[in-house]
């Protein structure tokens, strides 16, 4: 008698099939227990177990619809229950009126004196639909919240291999013979000129490294963190481009601790640079901002550039950095998060990102210089 999440026509011919077979058997088994029990079979009798059968078909449907308009289905089991025990209750109820009523008509047009009723026998019955409909509940919700529990498995599963891309895929951009060679060689040029901001360089190849290489212990970070190593990673850029790269990094204290997937702001700096910036002769502008508005931070990378005249990803994110980010945002918090590119203005790229405060473990912000140009 149970439906899926997934409306396909299949798992509806499936639920319909179930409840037809489910309620028929029900019918049938009343009509059993009568003829048994009084030992005598009457055409009346099986025209009323029909009239069960279908009632409660019928009613068993409209709970259903009922509960997927109100969203049942996510409810904690706690909460689930006492609108069951309601529900249950009134469809008992109403399941003898619509019944004996019926049954009261079919008796009428047959000539046949209707029989008196009976408080205690309506009450009688309505127990006995009250207990087989706590009976299709458990049979319908306990599937739908195995259902989920299946889902959230998957979906966990899914973000550890979103995850493990995202390492893979910042791995190669940053530890590979191209950027390193780059990276070291423009040091080395700097030991003799200025040995302390050479110095400084090393320092923050070491931790850009360090930082991709232990992604793999957590799914969260500090927005304070993901934004000291971005500041690395443009110190580094900046050895390579030097006047063609300016940028900024403009993000309030009280949005520091922010929980945010690690690579989040790297990747879509990255992107710009590559994308935007590495490209044009004169370089360009590079503007990190964000804020906490409401229950959601606001993060927003804009670059000079355009989408598509310079092999920019499209808006709908098909370059795979774009896309894993985006993965990685739906397996973390759902439709609240979203990641969305755009052309701001005629020669500026934007990357805005939503993530949901609520439920975002907070951690201490660290101390870094973040308005930088």
């Amino acid at each position: 008698m149970a439906s899926t999440s997934f409306a396909t026509p299949r798992r509806r011919r499936l639920y319909w099939l179930l409840q037809s077979l489910g309620w028929a058997l029900y019918g049938l088994l009343g009509l059993v227990l009568i003829v048994a029990f009084s030992r005598k079979f009457q055409p009346f009798i099986l025209l009323v177990e029909f009239y069960v059968a279908i009632t409660l078909l019928g009613l068993s449907h409209l709970l259903r619809n009922y509960a997927k308009r109100h969203d049942w289905l996510s409810l904690p089991v706690g909460a689930l229950f006492w609108r069951l025990l309601i529900a249950h209750t009134v469809v008992a109820a109403l399941s003898q009126v619509i019944i004996g009523t019926l049954s009261a008509l079919s008796l009428r047009v047959s000539g046949t004196p209707p029989q008196p009723f009976h408080w205690m026998q309506f009450i009688g019955y309505a127990i006995n639909v009250e207990f087989v409909m706590w009976l299709w509940s458990l049979l319908y919700f306990g599937q739908h919240y195995l259902e989920r529990y299946r889902q959230v498995e998957i979906d966990k599963w899914k973000l550890t291999a979103a995850v493990r891309e995202a390492e893979m895929q910042t791995l190669k951009a940053q530890i590979n013979p191209h950027f390193l060679f780059n990276g070291l060689n423009n040091i080395r040029s700097l030991i003799g000129e200025d040995p302390d901001r050479a110095r400084d360089m090393l320092s923050h190849l070491s931790e850009l490294l360090r930082y991709a290489i232990q992604l793999n212990r957590t799914e969260q970070v500090p927005l304070g963190r993901e934004l000291a190593v971005v500041r690395d990673y443009l110190q580094l850029e900046s050895l390579q481009l030097e006047e063609r790269l300016r940028y900024t990094i403009d993000v309030p204290a009280d949005c520091l601790a922010v929980q945010v997937p690690p690579m989040l702001v790297q990747v879509l700096v990255e992107n710009a640079i590559k994308h935007g910036l590495s490209s044009r002769p004169a370089g360009g502008e590079l503007h990190i901002q964000a804020c906490c508005t409401g229950a959601e931070l606001q993060l927003r990378v804009e670059n000079t550039g355009q989408l598509a005249p310079t092999g920019h990803p499209k808006p709908d994110g098909t370059g795979t950095g774009v896309h894993n980010v985006r993965e990685r945002l739906r397996l973390l918090f759902g439709e609240r998060a979203e990641l969305r590119l755009e052309q701001a203005q005629p020669d500026t790229v934007a990357a805005q990102v939503r993530i949901p405060l609520q439920g975002t473990p907070v951690a201490p912000a660290p101390t870094f210089p973040y308005a930088t140009s």
